[in-house]
């Protein structure tokens, strides 16, 4: 019999602020963290802009002597993690490490620092290339540093699979405690990579937004006059555990994970298949898997990256999932707000969805001025609303047709 599995703790780090509180506040009143660049010279960049976190202080939460060896990806997921188990109550010790699995996703690792010290190296030779190099920016490592500072012993995974690396590490963490290979799991996704490479190479794909003149309004989900994902950094992290793990404990519960979903497109490097086709399969594996029926989700966190390409699909594949349904649902791309974090993006939106379900809060999609007429459904346009959630569902889909689905449901002992 498949175990139970709960989210008992969150933390985040994103463009709206560091910490829950702040994050979750601004996204409730539908706010933008979308701003002009700082972290680089964007002079001969057609991009000017992007979701930057702004107030983030690494020494608050990790030692100062080990956090100067972080590529700030691993900065934020440590960050988050620390939110996440301090939220939770979960205390890690020697008797109980070797059952709490640590389980993250990010898309491309510490870019920002291979960027700077290739640099250094053509400038200054290879002999100035510091020892911390490569366990900085190898992608694992926001996994392996979680587990060294929380001292979590048991599965250790990192996940990158594009777009989809944070909703994929929360869903096979959840697989690990329900099937028993552990009772608790530091889990969900975090990525850096606002630097000239990164924004430099989405732009060429003609992937990026332009609306430089209104940062606020250039991240529009299933508006017409979308244009482009705005690129974004930060953290988002939960601790999940096995019920009774957690009454015992005495531990609040946000909502329970029931279902995952995981696919592949078959299709296009980063292009999804007009139909949605992989994206609907993906949703029908985890409502398969939650053994639910589509009329029992009243709500989904949207990929909803505001390119044009991504938000009708996504609309063609709920529609083929939910039916008649569809057109009941809420749907919102919380990414009109945060902007598009990449390989964290699953892990900051499952906690959102988390909160929704907690809350009885439906975020909402800003910037949904001109709704495409393909994109015809609940968007929640402009503000959140407040309902009762049943049951949620988070969807990511990233380059390469890799496709990840997970459903939450309101808690019921």
């Amino acid at each position: 019999m498949r175990r139970r599995v709960v989210v008992t703790g969150v933390g985040l780090v994103t463009p709206l602020g560091t910490g829950v509180e702040k994050t979750w506040s601004g996204i409730c009143a539908g706010r933008s963290g979308v701003g002009p660049i700082t972290k680089f010279d964007t002079s001969g960049h057609d991009v000017l802009i992007a979701a930057e976190v702004k107030d983030f202080d690494p020494d608050l939460y990790i030692d100062k002597k080990v956090s100067k060896h972080l590529d700030p990806f691993v900065q934020y997921a440590v960050a988050a993690a620390g939110m996440a188990v301090k939220d939770s109550g979960l205390v890690i010790t020697p008797d109980n490490a070797t059952r709490v699995g640590v389980v993250t996703g990010n898309g491309i690792g510490g870019l920002s620092t291979i960027e700077k010290y290739h640099s250094i190296a053509l400038e200054r030779g290879p002999k100035r290339i510091t020892p911390f190099f490569i366990p900085m920016v190898i992608s694992n490592l926001s996994a392996g540093q979680i587990s060294i500072i929380f001292g979590a012993k048991g599965p250790n995974l990192s996940m990158t699979t594009a777009c989809a690396a944070g909703t994929h590490a929360v869903g096979e963490a959840f697989r690990s405690i329900s099937r028993g290979d552990c009772d608790a799991a530091i889990t969900g996704g975090s990525e850096s990579t606002i630097c000239t490479l990164a924004v430099g190479g989405f732009n060429a794909m003609k992937a990026l937004s332009r609306r430089n003149d209104d940062p606020g309004a250039a991240s529009r989900p299933f508006d017409k006059d979308r244009d482009g994902f705005v690129i974004a950094e930060g953290g988002g992290m939960l601790v999940i555990e096995e019920l009774e793990h957690a009454r015992k404990r005495g531990a609040r519960i946000y909502a329970e994970v029931v279902g995952y979903g995981l696919s592949g497109d078959g299709y296009h490097m980063a292009a999804p298949p007009e139909d949605g086709e992989g994206a609907a399969r993906c949703m029908r594996m985890a409502l398969a898997d939650a053994e639910m029926n589509p009329d029992g989700i009243d709500y989904i966190n949207a990929h909803g990256t505001s390119t044009p390409l991504n938000d009708v699909c996504e609309t063609r594949a709920i529609k083929s999932v939910f039916g008649g349904h569809a057109r009941k649902l809420a749907i919102s791309s919380t990414k009109s707000m945060t902007g598009h974090m990449l390989g964290g993006a699953g892990g900051i939106e499952a906690v959102f969805t988390a909160l929704a379900i907690d809350q009885g809060i439906m975020p909402p999609t800003i910037n949904l001025d001109n709704p495409d007429p393909e994109c015809d459904l609940d968007y929640v346009p402009k503000v959140a609303r407040q309902s009762m959630i049943r049951a949620a569902m988070s969807n990511s889909f990233g380059f390469g047709g890799t496709n990840a689905v997970l459903i939450m449901k309101r808690f019921e002992g």
